[in-house]
């Protein structure tokens, strides 16, 4: 019965399983244990598990202080052992949900993680589905595959899922502040999973359903893509009609209601809005309904590392210059300032087609002090007076607070302020996105 189960989450002495030891998987398993649950943490990457054991941190969003302290009073426990699912009383489900191709979403780690735990959970179990996917998944997908065992969604095992939110390097909002939206498969799994995620997070607002907290996830991030896309066709539009864009966003953020300021850039990074929109975008065509927005929006989004090319080689034939081998320096290649993180990152993309140009780019990032991905290898350069001197042109890409700007101002021969860190400057060398 779930009296049971809602007594061991109530006492926290329910045994937690977390599939999936990444950005999400982490941050959750060590809360929990900080909490005083025992949490094991379950990966098939065995190099991340042992990363675990050794209390070596990995993740930006978990303190090493805090990784050390759960592991060393075995709290939290990471294995690659799935049997262990035996033992579990709440299993969370965080596996990576990418893209097949450009508009396919790839489900199947959700199927091989929800595969893996029939082969071994027991009644009385609560599964919560974490990975961002398409509304209907936890239904249409989830649900009849636990129900294999002969047990019943609602009567002997409990299904919920709950989108995860995750900034990565935000400092204010940790997953233990940002509010938490569960979806429950019945009232008794999503009471079941209110009550358990009380335990380390502030606020939880509970919807009716499955499907209304996966449809809860994508709007939130195609609010996002839309809006971002929707920023950088303004940005080509403005460059079009010689008006400064980030005058124009500064002037309209001044209206204390019905504006959100979004800031022009070379597209969008990180694991969320790049992919997530897509899913919906996906879902949506299957049932019939194109959703002309999300396309218009990513598609825009993925060629602005093209357009930013386009400005720079207009840039060079104004001033008279070869922009074909000509020596670029990229400044910044993480997705988001102040945070290493790579993932789907759009100075990487700006870098491949400056190569596609035949341009001899280097870049230069102090949290990234080397890039090994696809046909990007190189180290980062330091940026001093003689390198700086040594470039065609310096691309500002990702605006980290840590750069030295003055020194590029001064040394630099040509500057492409992607991200506006020059403000006002009305300098010759400066391009202005």
């Amino acid at each position: 019965m779930s009296t049971i189960l809602k007594q061991k989450i109530s006492t926290k002495k329910a045994n937690i399983a977390v599939l999936g030891l990444g950005y999400v998987g982490l941050p959750l398993g060590v809360n929990f244990a900080k909490a005083g649950y025992s949490v094991t943490g379950l990966d098939k990457d065995a190099d991340r598990v042992r990363r675990v054991q050794e209390k070596e941190n990995y993740i930006l969003d978990v303190a090493d202080r805090d990784l050390a302290r759960v592991v060393n009073n075995g709290t939290l426990v990471a294995s690659t052992d799935f049997s262990l699912i035996k033992k579990m009383d709440v299993i969370i489900v965080c596996v990576p949900t990418p893209l097949k191709r450009k508009y396919t979403p790839d489900i199947s780690y959700i199927v091989g993680a929800v595969k893996t735990i029939s082969k071994y959970f027991k009644a009385n179990t609560l599964v919560v589905l974490e990975s961002t996917t398409y509304p209907g998944t936890t239904t249409e997908l989830i649900k009849p595959e636990l129900e294999k065992s002969g047990m019943k969604v609602g009567k002997n095992i409990y299904l919920s899922f709950s989108p995860e939110r995750i900034d990565p390097g935000n400092e204010k909002y940790d997953v233990t502040r940002i509010p938490k939206v569960v979806g429950g498969s019945t009232p008794k799994s999503g009471e079941l999973t209110k009550l358990l995620y009380e335990k380390i997070i502030k606020k939880i607002h509970v919807v009716s359903s499955p499907e209304a907290a996966e449809m809860t996830k994508l709007l939130e991030n195609s609010f996002r893509i839309i809006n971002i896309g929707w920023i950088n066709e303004v940005a080509m539009m403005c460059h079009t009609l010689g008006v400064d864009v980030w005058e124009v966003i500064d002037a309209a953020k001044t209206k204390p209601f019905g504006f959100m300021p979004f800031y022009p850039g070379l597209g969008v990074g990180g694991h969320c809005i790049p992919d997530d929109p897509l899913y919906l975008y996906w879902k949506a065509k299957q049932d019939g309904f194109n959703s002309k927005y999300i396309k218009l929006s990513a598609d825009t989004n993925a060629n602005m590392p093209q357009y930013a090319v386009g400005r720079l080689k207009e840039a060079f034939k104004q001033r008279k210059k070869t922009f074909r081998r000509a020596k670029i320096l990229v400044v910044g290649v993480t997705y988001k300032k102040d945070v290493k993180d790579l993932r789907k990152s759009a100075s990487l993309k700006l870098i491949e087609v400056l190569q596609k140009e035949k341009c001899q780019v280097d870049y230069s990032d102090p949290i990234v002090p080397y890039l090994d991905i696809g046909h990007i290898k190189a180290d980062s350069v330091k940026l001093n007076k003689a390198n700086l001197k040594k470039y065609d042109c310096v691309i500002i890409a990702t605006d980290h607070t840590s750069l030295n700007y003055n020194l590029i101002l001064k040394n630099a021969k040509l500057i492409f302020d992607v991200r506006n860190v020059y403000g006002k400057k009305d300098l010759k060398k400066i391009i202005k996105f």
